[in-house]
């Protein structure tokens, strides 16, 4: 559903989401040059359950020129504030770093101005934020026989949970497109993975090196694929996949993380 209004009048409503928690930034540190890594705390964090990899939770930011938070009010529809308007909520993958305590971590890729990057430079510990989730994450189909996994920054916390977790005894490929090579990171261990990191070329739109990648790859029956990054990016990769390649959508998971605004 698409939340338009439908010929009758009757408004289409759509499942509520998990409520806002309240937490506080604890902690900042870059993992690589364009991403900001944000630790959060708070006294509901512990009663979020994140059982599936490459879930997301909302953030929730202070409204531009607001400084206090303000937890949204779900409409049937929609979040929306008391005044009306549309809050700041972008999507992330949540990380838990540690089964003794409460705490999440969201990773921040700095793609220039925007909401969560803008608010991500300007972090300092004590800042008040709110999350709700999670949302759905990755299950493995038993019937599969091989994966390939694509992403660009924004996915790298993503493909690393996946492949922490996909069964043993099957193939791993793993592309993953990065601004610079800083920004190579390690990722979990496993038998039978490979991972290609690939610097985007200077001045290529962002997804190319992702592209580059899906392209040459080899599609085989019983390959499932996931792939993550910039919207546009990921249209073109599904044309290709699926127009081009033959690829069984019902194979396939692939999600715009972030859209290109400049």
């Amino acid at each position: 559903m698409n939340g338009r209004t439908p010929s009758s009048g009757v408004l289409r409503t759509r499942r509520e989401p998990p409520p806002f928690r309240r937490v506080t930034v604890v902690g900042l540190d870059r993992p690589a040059p364009h991403v900001q890594r944000v630790t959060f705390d708070g006294p509901e964090l512990g009663e979020l359950i994140v059982d599936e990899p490459a879930a997301s939770v909302r953030l929730l930011l202070p409204s531009p020129g607001t400084p206090n938070l303000v937890i949204p009010i779900w409409n049937g529809n929609e979040f929306l504030l008391p005044n009306g308007q549309r809050p700041t909520i972008r999507t992330f993958t949540p990380i838990r770093t540690s089964t003794s305590t409460s705490e999440l971590v969201l990773e921040i890729v700095l793609h220039g101005s925007g909401a969560a990057s803008d608010w991500a430079t300007a972090a300092t510990v004590g800042d008040r934020a709110a999350i709700s989730g999670p949302g759905r994450g990755y299950v493995a189909d038993p019937d599969a026989s091989s994966f390939l996994l694509v992403g660009d920054e924004s996915a790298v916390p993503a493909i690393g949970q996946l492949i922490a977790s996909l069964p043993p005894g099957y193939p791993v490929h793993a592309g993953i497109e990065v601004t610079s090579s800083e920004a190579i990171r390690e990722l979990p261990e496993r038998a039978e993975t490979e991972v290609d990191w690939r610097v985007l070329p200077e001045g290529a739109p962002p997804g190319t090196a992702q592209f580059e990648y899906v392209r040459s790859a080899t599609v085989e029956a019983g390959l499932w694929i996931w792939a993550a990054g910039e919207a546009a990016a990921m249209q073109r990769i599904r044309r290709h996949l699926f127009d081009d390649r033959g690829v069984d959508r019902s194979h396939t998971m692939i999600r715009g993380y972030w859209k290109r605004t400049t």
